[in-house]
């Protein structure tokens, strides 16, 4: 059974909401009832996608909305280590704060921070 391509449309603007940042857009339709940790088919949440993309405003909007912190894609990556990978240090305060374990997912965000000399991700976690 294929799906419905109306929903695949909504989904793939979902998604592009969360990549660009555009946080109004997008909590708007999660206010409405789209789960806070809606995924696609890598198992990519909204919230990976805006913690990668670096945007701490549409991240904090997610979790105030119940979106899980530490929730892994499919290849056990955990949003805060894309987030260190990018050097995306409000989105990774944002991320700790709301309880994502540093040591979680692989490569961790604690093992990503040291293989790239990140003080600042580890001063966070409490670690450097």
């Amino acid at each position: 059974m294929e799906p419905d391509q109306e929903l695949v449309d909504f989904a793939t603007r979902l998604f592009g909401y969360a990549r660009a940042g555009q946080t109004a857009e997008l909590v708007a339709y999660v206010d409405a009832g789209v789960p806070a940790d809606l995924h696609n088919e890598n198992g990519d949440t909204l919230l990976m996608l805006a913690a990668y993309h670096g945007h701490a405003d549409t991240v904090q909007a997610l979790l105030d909305r119940g979106a899980d912190p530490g929730r892994p894609n499919d290849k056990g990556q955990s949003p805060m280590a894309g987030a260190v990978f990018k050097k995306n240090h409000d989105v990774v305060r944002a991320l700790f704060e709301a309880g994502a374990d540093p040591h979680a997912g692989r490569p961790s965000a604690a093992d990503t921070a040291r293989m790239f000399g990140d003080t600042t991700a580890l001063e966070i976690f409490g670690e450097a």
